[in-house]
């Protein structure tokens, strides 16, 4: 099966085909809309199709200062999209 590494979101997969991944959030896209990457070794092309979105697991951030009373919680969750590589050509 053909490999190739695709960069979305500041960051590189190495993906197959048939393969379904999370991916950072992907702007005007939305559920069963066609994308497509350039691979960065060969300068193949990548098509992918939407899965769905879904949330991450929850990030907590705790801030603390030491007798001075200052106590922060808050929480953090990313949304992902599900994507399914269709092709490499």
């Amino acid at each position: 099966m053909p490999i190739a590494v695709i960069k979305t979101g500041g960051k590189q997969y190495k993906v197959q085909e048939g393969q379904e991944l999370l991916v950072e959030r992907i702007p005007d896209k939305k559920e069963k809309d066609k994308i497509e990457f350039k691979d960065l070794l060969y300068g193949k092309k990548v098509f992918a199709t939407i899965l769905g979105e879904e949330k991450g697991e929850k990030i907590h951030i705790f801030k603390f200062k030491p007798r001075k009373r200052y106590r922060r919680k808050t929480g953090h969750r990313q949304i992902y999209a599900k994507i399914k590589i269709e092709s490499i050509k």
